[in-house]
């Protein structure tokens, strides 16, 4: 019996450079499981929106987003695509996750210290400001501090969540607060909320977790595994059901 399709679903970007990069994520994925047909939709800007890549798709299906937090999208958009059907399931979005936590420091790392947008000295011991896109939906903001709590684990340092939209605080104000601090981007891929955070970090901001090379191995092991978890789920249900 043929294994479940995956619909890799990610939030979409009009950033042609944050679109491919997506793309090679999901080919990564697709390589890795060569037995399983490997799907894209979007839940904005690109097509196939995902109701469509859904209904394109026979046969049983795990959608997995590649996004970084419960909310909206997570838990409206996809989960009622796959409520519409008895053979779809959902998995939990890639953040937080350890992995992820491992990619943010590295992208860190990449950081010079010098030249911050500020003009202050950086603190190698100081605080790191975790960028988040932000969420009005609830259940997103546990997501954020989970992975700022994983990411100041790893690095031995606190770190800070802020936030480009919806949330306080914001990122300016989070630099405001603490000069010289570098900035964790925790986006998925270059577009509007790294512009955003450009724009009021400079050159303390890090690259996002994709930086438009080949994408991280942790990445790439991370949404493998979302699809393991939810095919296994989808099968005991049947099991259940049938």
């Amino acid at each position: 019996m043929p294994r479940p399709a995956l619909l890799a679903v990610s939030h979409g970007t009009s950033d042609a450079a944050g679109a491919a990069a997506i793309a090679l994520v999901v080919r990564r994925v697709a390589e890795r499981l060569p037995d399983v047909a490997v799907h894209s939709g979007f839940v904005d800007v690109q097509e196939p929106d995902a109701p469509t890549a859904l209904a394109a798709i026979e046969g049983p299906v795990v959608i997995v987003p590649l996004l970084l937090s419960q909310g909206f999208h997570v838990r409206v958009d996809l989960g009622g695509a796959a409520r519409a059907r008895s053979d779809a399931v959902v998995t939990d979005p890639l953040g937080p996750d350890p992995r992820l936590a491992e990619v943010l420091a590295l992208r860190l790392a990449e950081v010079p210290s010098p030249g911050r947008a500020s003009g202050a000295e950086a603190d190698a011991d100081g605080p790191v400001v975790l960028a988040v896109a932000g969420s009005r939906d609830p259940r997103s903001l546990p997501d954020a501090e989970a992975m700022a709590a994983q990411l100041g684990e790893r690095l031995g340092r606190p770190v800070l969540p802020a936030y480009l939209a919806a949330r306080e605080p914001s990122l300016a104000d989070a630099l405001a607060a603490h000069p010289g601090a570098a900035v964790a981007t925790y986006l998925l891929a270059h577009g509007y909320f790294f512009d955003v955070a450009e724009r009021a970090a400079g050159s303390a901001l890090s690259e996002p977790l994709l930086d438009g090379g080949e994408p991280p191995a942790p990445l790439v092991d991370l949404v493998v595994d979302r699809y393991l978890a939810g095919a296994e789920g989808l099968t005991a249900r049947t099991r259940r059901t049938g």
